[in-house]
């Protein structure tokens, strides 16, 4: 019984001392910058909060039930192949004579060159979505189109909140000293900073805030989902969906979130959009109301707005119990039902806005399937 006791306070002792050391959880804003937030609608008793009723609660008995089916070994929940990824070169990533382009890094990460100015949104370029490797899955693609390393100088970096599969230590480590400014949603700038990131690189955002970015205008918009790193710091800084507009171009992010409302005031104020980027993945009826099923991210689409949308959320980690390819199936389906253009490019491809965006193939597909699909069109 001394043996077990120790035991567990040894393990308790280290899980403290890593949370309140490990500079991965970041920083929580001043109480000087939450003195300002009370003045928010969408702001109290320390915490934000979203526009809707939003159900975050998960009773004991659910949990339990749930763990053994998270933990369970099931096959369909990872590809079993290598992911095609087109790689990127440094060089050509520099050349600015080009229309607007963005490079999709798997889950919800994106290289967007738009009027000459190159952007990182959402720049998770780690192995494992978590604090510590060890408590994660790692990504499913052994290598990412291009190394952080040999990114160009960065114009600016947009992030939507400050989850592990968003925001990544690591990677900001690397983009830091390359990058010129960070956008972001309240209360975000103190993980930055922390990190080593100058007060004048940040700027904060509140739902339907906008500013003139080096000549873009960014205008942080709502979402319906939650924030936190920490085991005490839940809803401690906003989250939100971006939308960013250039000479030509009209683009959405949705960040993560459930259905809602504020699709369609987003399309009102800001819509329509050229082209979208829509969360659809790691969902479950467990948590519908802070993630869409597929069904919804179609006509969450076509809420804004959207000339052409693809999903994103999905492609690189596993964060829920459904099959790593029912996202994009499942959509698809949805939006050939409702005539809501989709599309679904390949990890690194070149996604030019001035070009009818087509998907080319079904790379998510195994492929022994692309294989026999090729061989009955012949």
């Amino acid at each position: 019984m001394i043996t077990v006791i120790s035991i567990i306070v040894i393990i308790a002792i280290v899980a403290i001392l890593f949370v309140n050391l490990s500079p991965e959880f970041g920083a929580n804003p001043s109480k000087e910058k939450v003195l300002q937030y009370e003045k928010l609608d969408y702001f109290k008793d320390g915490k934000f909060s979203n526009l809707i009723p939003t159900n975050m609660d998960m009773d004991f008995t659910e949990a339990i039930k749930m763990l053994p089916e998270f933990f369970k070994n099931d096959p369909t929940r990872r590809p079993d192949f290598e992911l095609p990824i087109e790689r990127r070169d440094s060089l050509e990533l520099v050349n600015e004579d080009h229309p607007t382009r963005l490079v999709w890094f798997g889950h919800s990460s994106f290289l967007l060159q738009i009027d000459g100015k190159t952007i990182l949104i959402d720049p998770m370029f780690g192995d494992v979505p978590a604090p510590n490797p060890l408590l994660g899955k790692k990504r499913y693609s052994k290598e990412l189109p291009i190394e952080v390393e040999k990114l160009p100088q960065i114009d600016m970096i947009i992030m939507s909140h400050d989850h592990y599969d968003h925001l990544d230590y690591g990677s900001i480590q690397k983009l830091k000293d390359k990058t010129k400014s960070f956008y972001m949603p309240l209360g975000m700038g103190a993980h930055f900073e922390d990190w080593g990131v100058d007060a004048s690189q940040i700027h904060e955002l509140g739902w339907w805030d906008e500013i003139q970015a080096d000549g873009l205008l960014l205008a942080l918009t709502p979402a319906r989902h939650f924030s936190g790193r920490g085991l005490n710091n839940r809803f401690s800084t906003l989250w939100g969906s971006w939308v960013i507009q250039g000479n030509s171009d009209n683009i959405f992010f949705s960040g993560d979130s459930g259905y809602g409302p504020h699709f369609k005031q987003i399309g009102e104020k800001y819509g329509p959009f050229d082209f979208a980027m829509m969360e659809c993945g790691q969902y479950n009826y467990r948590w519908t109301d802070i993630h869409m099923i597929p069904e919804e991210t179609a006509q969450a689409a076509q809420d804004i707005g959207a000339k052409t949308f693809m999903p994103i959320h999905w492609a690189a980690f596993t964060l829920a119990m459904h099959s790593w390819t029912d996202p994009v199936e499942r959509v698809i389906a949805k939006s050939n039902e409702i005539n809501q253009p989709v599309y679904i490019p390949e990890i690194g491809e070149f996604i030019e806005l001035d070009k009818n965006l087509q998907t080319r193939r079904k790379w998510w597909l195994e492929p022994s399937v692309l294989s026999k699909q090729m061989i009955s069109k012949q």
